[in-house]
């Protein structure tokens, strides 16, 4: 079977000139290599491609593939999750993960959210602040929490995220629409423990390998897992697996969010617990980082005892049979 891979490699776009946070969704070449041997190691045949626009060139001279394994998160736009998904669709080739519909929707946090309610999954309060003129008409109870509504790998979140009175609350959403160019998602903060859970497969064959609780140190940005507690998290992060009864709450309510979304194949969703101890839905990662030692899924499943190649193996299985049953 050729298998071929699409990425956006970050020492690429490093070199084209884009800088450090704006590039930390995008992929180290350990990912690359530790998927191409993954793969190989299960018997495929592996083709690196890399970004979109090395597909488009690659389909246009006829090159094809039997399945795609897609990783690439795209530079711009809400959709950029969306793009390699939509080519791929647009000339009958099966890949990976979700589809261009469940990838554009959960980039948008403010939109997932409305989704996430509507089917009754329990999520945090929140506005979406779309311009400075909009700050003002925030009327959720203090504290809050700021982020960009459309960024991953905790990019413009900070220890100032967590916002105490309406002078903080305009400062930071006036800094993050200027710095990221879109809306800010404002969401009531949840001060309880904080899951992150790993999931494989798709809908109702979706499983939860394990739970993850994110604990910080003493040396970490207080109260918040951020852009430098996830870039440089040794000594900053503890990962823990979490059993309790809130734990499975929180896998119970992940899965749900999973399958309402029409997530695919692999991923996690974020949650964190409110002050009754009842974890909320905060996010979900449809293409969730896959670097060895460094992305939060790889990790929890090692805590797990599912080895790297195991979890490449169980994507792979999640695709094939979605990919056979609709043919």
């Amino acid at each position: 079977m050729k298998i071929g891979m699409t990425y956006d490699l970050r020492d690429d776009y490093l070199a084209e000139g884009y800088g450090e946070e704006e590039t930390a969704e995008f992929d180290h070449p350990t990912t690359i290599a530790a998927i191409d041997g993954a793969l190989r190691e299960l018997g495929c045949e592996t083709d690196r491609i890399g970004h979109i626009r090395a597909l488009a060139k690659r389909l246009v001279a006829g090159e094809r593939w039997n399945v795609v394994f897609n990783i690439a998160e795209g530079l711009r736009g809400f959709g950029r999750e969306a793009q390699v998904p939509a080519l791929l669709d647009a000339y009958d080739i099966p890949y990976t993960f979700s589809d261009p519909l469940a990838l554009a929707l959960t980039l948008h946090k403010g939109m997932t959210k409305r989704v996430i309610r509507d089917l009754g999954i329990p999520t945090p309060a929140f506005a979406v602040v779309e311009s400075a003129e909009e700050i003002a008409g925030v009327a959720l109870p203090f504290p809050l929490f700021a982020k960009p509504v459309a960024e991953g790998t905790g990019k413009g979140v900070t220890a100032a995220s967590k916002i105490a009175d309406r002078t903080e609350l305009e400062r930071v959403c006036l800094l993050l629409l200027d710095t990221f160019r879109q809306p800010v998602l404002i969401e009531t903060f949840l001060p309880g423990r904080e899951f992150t859970v790993g999931i494989i497969g798709t809908g109702a064959e979706a499983f939860a390998p394990a739970v993850m609780e994110v604990h910080l140190t003493e040396k970490a940005e207080r109260e918040v897992y951020s852009y430098i507690n996830k870039e440089d998290w040794h000594g900053r992060i503890e990962y823990r697996l979490a059993a309790d009864g809130m734990a499975r709450l929180a896998k119970k309510t992940a899965l749900a969010a999973w399958r309402g979304l029409g997530c695919r194949d692999g991923g996690r969703i974020d949650l964190r617990a409110d002050v009754d101890g009842i974890p909320q839905f905060l996010e979900a990662n449809p293409l969730a980082g896959l670097r060895p030692d460094h992305s939060d899924l790889p990790i929890l499943c090692e805590l797990a005892g599912m080895p790297y190649r195991e979890l490449i193996a169980g994507i792979m299985r999640s695709a094939l049979k979605r990919i056979r049953s609709a043919s």
